[in-house]
């Protein structure tokens, strides 16, 4: 009977079940975080779709304040480009703008030139950064608060007549002697209106809550916002979109001229990215990160172990040849060769093997025993590496002979 003996699995090779059992952990991380990062953004998305939309019901839409103006006369009109806001200012409009913040430079400065000279009421919705300096030269944020009932302390009509309104988050400071200053919080306003020519006016409003539909039927909200704006017959409500084509035009503009104005009106792609996407990326960064750490080894000392087959010595000194040669590392495979025929050359000369390295010791020891000259001794035994595979191959002829010849001596 003939007993066939089982060939042992390769150390490099795995079985698919040792594969799963090796990425499954992985496996069920990403999944975690994939789903996590769904739920996530379905939760967030329930309550921001429609923020500041006239056309939205939603919480956080503004449809009713849109359609208690239109009870009341005043046309509202949506538009989601920069061309079409800037062609509907006018002394008998006024222009909300409901993200400043998502306009690139150069649509800001556009826009704060078309309404400086329109003498109609343009509104801005908590513009904060550098988006203020640009939107209302002359004003700058201060700080930022929570959104809470406020008393105007002011004098301007319609903040009286609403009296205390829902308001807060930036908070706004100007030199101005002419500006008014309402719902402040210490020295900083969260409502600040700005005169502008003959009877047009700036409003920076600090939050956008009081404009919210969950919030309309709170305190003053809905008697501020009609007053603020509906004071002019018309109402253009202006929703920035991305892909408005002012953005893309706005951005190779500032790029021709960034030599001429300094790099201040650079705008690039980050800029155009809303701020959720640039956070969940950054989220999604992280999580890569910590992934990596909890699956990454950390480096320790080297562990001897056993082999799983036996291999020959000749197999073994024939594979490490071949990863020399694949590395052209002829440097490291003559210094290989000449270290082990030094050390078994200080035995046989009476050398301490502690020496057999060193050329003061051994080569004297070995002139000794044979006639070569002491120059061509110390190039065989400690010369530089080889020029070329031939050069090798003849290093090792030399090394044999002169062991055989010190063997014989």
């Amino acid at each position: 009977m003939t007993v066939t003996a089982a060939v042992p699995t390769s150390s490099q090779s795995r079985t698919p079940r040792q594969v799963w059992h090796r990425v499954r952990g992985l496996l069920l991380a990403v999944l975690v975080l994939v789903v996590a990062g769904v739920a996530l953004a379905a939760a967030r998305s329930g309550g921001q779709h429609g923020r500041l939309d006239p056309r939205s019901a939603d919480p956080h839409g503004s449809r009713a304040v849109a359609e208690l103006l239109r009870d009341r006369g005043v046309s509202v009109d949506l538009v989601t480009t920069l061309d079409e806001a800037a062609g509907a200012t006018g002394s008998d409009t006024t222009l909300l703008v409901a993200g400043p913040n998502m306009l690139t430079a150069h649509q800001q400065r556009r826009l704060h030139a078309v309404t400086a000279g329109s003498a109609g009421r343009t509104v801005l919705v908590a513009p904060g950064g550098p988006s203020v300096a640009r939107l209302a030269p002359g004003v700058r944020q201060e700080a930022h608060g929570p959104v809470t009932a406020r008393p105007p302390r002011c004098e301007l009509p319609a903040a009286r007549a609403a009296g205390t309104t829902d308001l807060g988050g930036i908070h706004y400071g100007t030199d101005a002697p002419e500006a008014t200053a309402c719902y402040p919080d210490a020295d900083s306003a969260s409502l600040l209106v700005l005169p502008g020519q003959e009877a047009g006016d700036t409003v920076l409003a600090g939050s956008p809550d009081f404009l919210y539909n969950d919030r309309l039927d709170q305190q003053g909200n809905a008697s501020l916002g009609l007053q603020l704006l509906g004071s002019r017959p018309h109402l253009v409500w202006y929703l920035p979109s991305l892909d408005d084509p002012s953005a893309a035009a706005g951005s190779t503009d500032s790029r021709d001229n960034s030599s001429d104005s300094g790099g201040e009106g650079e705008s690039g792609f980050i800029e155009l990215i809303p701020s959720g996407w640039l956070w969940g990326t950054l989220q999604l960064a992280l999580a890569a990160v910590l992934a990596a750490i909890w699956r990454g080894r950390r480096l320790g000392p080297l562990v001897t172990e056993r082999l799983p087959v036996a291999i020959r010595a000749s197999e073994s000194a024939e594979g490490r040849a071949r990863l020399y040669r694949k590395a052209d590392a002829r440097d490291r495979a003559a210094d290989a060769l000449r270290s082990a025929t030094r050390a078994r050359l200080s035995p046989l000369l009476g050398v301490p093997l502690r020496d057999a390295d060193s050329p003061a010791v051994l080569l004297p020891a070995v002139a000794a025993r044979i006639s070569l000259r002491g120059s061509d001794l110390a190039t065989l035994l400690f010369g530089p590496a080889p020029a070329d595979d031939a050069a090798l191959v003849h290093l090792t002829d030399q090394l044999d002979a002169l062991e055989r010849e010190v063997r014989t001596s």
